[in-house]
């Protein structure tokens, strides 16, 4: 039977992230959140910390950036990582919540220094190997939460098992939808092999929250890429005839609140106990769709998650190819 199923959480939609934090107290807790100095990781943060979790905000150039408590972290340089990593076990605080939410979304084809396509190499094999080498702060936390931020471009693709890096034809959005699949995969098997040490991990789907004031955007985690035009917006009725955006939580198109607060619920709600390893939408478990028809310049969003994302056996696998990977 799948786990995937509505668990009746109280929550919907047009929920935030402070809604699914109300009677929560997080004080003495400790957070990361990638990217969250920006987007929907700006709010993440924010809501954390009013409920008075001490969270580290990994972000590539923390000079840029106004938080004291900024890290450096560049997920597409493996010495950043390990930089990172040793500097957080250094301080010897258990890590309670950790927030895989930074993420690149289709653009150009570009490749790191290993020849790994980068949206593969950022969105999953960053978090991948971040999230490996702090594993004895998680399990010093005596119970803690992974969230990895995906999307329900999963429904884009599977792992391209014989092709990952696409060194045949690229496809921006073939390479996008692989990353977020690659997320809610991680999830799955981060579940079946870390929760004997009271560790549980979940994707979220944060729905669609735009960025007008900059131009023709599309914001999903952390990404933002210029692909769709003013005109495709309008057509997919996230605009108005002005260019402003639209908010209707019942058909994805969310603020920053509405859309930070599943990833928030995923880190931290009760209500999510025994249902680890699940891909989450809208403060809530995903049902399985198992039709798997996606158009994302339909103005009917289809994001729930399909087979192949929660496949158990496609999680090993995944598992296996990344430890090799990241060797490298």
């Amino acid at each position: 039977m799948t786990k995937q199923q509505l668990i009746g959480t109280g929550f919907t939609a047009a929920s935030t992230a402070d809604d699914v934090l109300e009677g929560i107290d997080l004080t003495g807790k400790n957070a990361i959140v990638t990217g969250g100095h920006r987007g929907l990781g700006l709010e993440m943060t924010r809501a954390l910390r009013k409920a008075g979790a001490h969270v580290t905000v990994a972000v590539r150039d923390p000079a840029a950036v106004d938080d004291p408590e900024a890290s450096q972290l560049d997920l597409l340089d493996p010495k950043s990582i390990d930089a990172f990593v040793e500097r957080y076990l250094a301080t010897g605080r258990p890590l309670h919540i950790l927030i895989n939410n930074a993420g690149i979304m289709a653009g150009p084809l570009h490749r790191d220094a290993r020849g790994y396509e980068s949206q593969f190499a950022t969105n999953h094999l960053g978090h991948f190997q971040l999230t490996l080498g702090l594993l004895p702060a998680l399990r010093a936390a005596h119970g803690a939460r992974i969230v990895n931020v995906t999307s329900g471009g999963h429904r884009l693709s599977d792992i391209r098992w014989d092709d990952p890096h696409f060194e045949r034809e690229y496809d921006p959005m073939l390479a996008y939808g692989q990353s977020k699949t690659a997320n809610v995969l991680f999830a799955v098997e981060l579940e079946r092999r870390w929760s004997q040490y009271g560790i549980h991990a979940f994707a979220a789907h944060p729905g669609i929250v735009i960025t007008t004031n900059l131009g023709p955007h599309l914001a999903v985690g952390e990404a933002r890429t210029a692909w769709l035009s003013p005109e495709d917006l309008r057509a997919m009725g996230l605009t108005d005839a002005d260019g402003n955006q639209i908010v209707d939580p019942s058909r994805e198109r969310k603020t920053a609140a509405q859309g930070a607060s599943t990833a928030v619920f995923g880190a931290t709600s009760p209500l999510l106990e025994g249902h680890g390893g699940t891909y989450l939408k809208d403060n809530e478990v995903s049902p399985l769709d198992t039709v798997g028809d996606t158009d994302f310049h339909d103005p009917d969003v289809r994001s729930d998650v399909v087979p192949h994302a929660v496949d158990p056996d496609s999680a090993v696998r995944l598992w296996n190819l990344s430890e090799e990977l990241v060797k490298h």
